[in-house]
């Protein structure tokens, strides 16, 4: 996300998504070259061998990554989701297994989907998933948000009560604010969501989906080089980011329930308060643009 007011399909970059119909069984999306595949009249995407071939690559970089990594309700819930390993899976099958453990499903959209979409979603309870998966190309860094993001980042979370509260909270808030204060709801999730750290009795602990579908970011986060902060409401909606940086920052939580408490407070009271009081200094070198 960023100042502009619309995101990515995971909250991750300003894009506005025109999505459009083409007659090849994909949707194209303005400002991506990416093209999002559909569901054939069974509901099954049909993907090609390079496309799996690709989700392979990630999957078995990163499963010999994470391992010691991240917390223990995302590995317990990859492990309801019993992700293959070489073909990318259906939207379908994740589904079951969401909606039995917390009442969540995903959403087959575009690869650029706009604010009021995305919140929509998130508050009924349906996370949205581009179906697409990058090329091999761009296997370490895209700007926009694929289908191993999606499914492998964030969709084992899901499966956790509190992390599922939180999100649809999250939805629920965002439909109905304004666009300003849109902008520090975006800084929350970011810092939350996307790339989020928590303690736990084994230790440090990655948990948000940003960090845990990168390689790079996986080692970095828990490295020395990155500032860890504990977890504040307050200050998270005050921290500018960059989407195309290793983060320099991020906050920690005391443990996952830490999101239902947040998730029963008064977050929009809080964007008031950071809105009055302004915005951190960035830890980061100035760009164009600034999130």
């Amino acid at each position: 996300m960023s100042t502009a007011p619309e995101v990515q399909a995971h909250g991750g970059s300003s894009h506005r998504a025109e999505a459009k119909m083409a007659s090849t069984g994909t949707v194209t999306s303005k400002g991506t070259h990416y093209q999002a595949r559909l569901p054939d009249e069974h509901g099954i995407i049909h993907w090609s061998e390079e496309e799996d071939a690709t989700w392979q690559t990630l999957m078995e970089r990163q499963l010999s990554l994470i391992q010691g990594r991240v917390c223990q309700e995302y590995l317990e819930g990859l492990e309801r989701l019993a992700l293959p390993i070489d073909h990318i899976p259906q939207l379908a099958d994740v589904d079951k297994v969401l909606f039995e453990a917390t009442g969540w499903q995903t959403a087959q959209v575009p690869a650029l989907i706009p604010f009021d979409t995305f919140f929509e979603l998130l508050a009924n309870r349906r996370f949205p998933v581009a179906t697409f998966i990058r090329t091999p190309e761009e296997l370490d860094y895209l700007k926009e948000p694929d289908i191993f993001h999606e499914i492998f980042g964030h969709c084992p979370m899901l499966t956790n009560p509190a992390f599922a509260e939180f999100t649809a909270t999250y939805g629920r808030l965002g439909l109905n604010a304004e666009p300003k204060d849109r902008v520090y709801l975006a800084r929350l999730y970011w810092m939350t969501v996307e790339f989020g750290l928590v303690d736990t009795p084994q230790g440090r602990r990655i948990y948000g989906g940003g960090i845990i579908s990168s390689p790079k970011e996986t080692l970095h986060a828990l490295s020395n080089t990155p500032v860890h902060q504990p977890f504040d409401a307050l200050s998270a909606l005050r921290t500018p980011y960059r989407i195309d940086i290793l983060q320099p920052l991020y906050y920690v939580l005391d443990s996952l329930d830490a999101l239902h408490d947040l998730s029963q407070c008064d977050i929009m009271a809080l964007v008031e308060q950071a809105r009055d009081m302004g915005l951190f200094e960035p830890r980061f070198p100035p760009k164009t643009e600034t999130h």
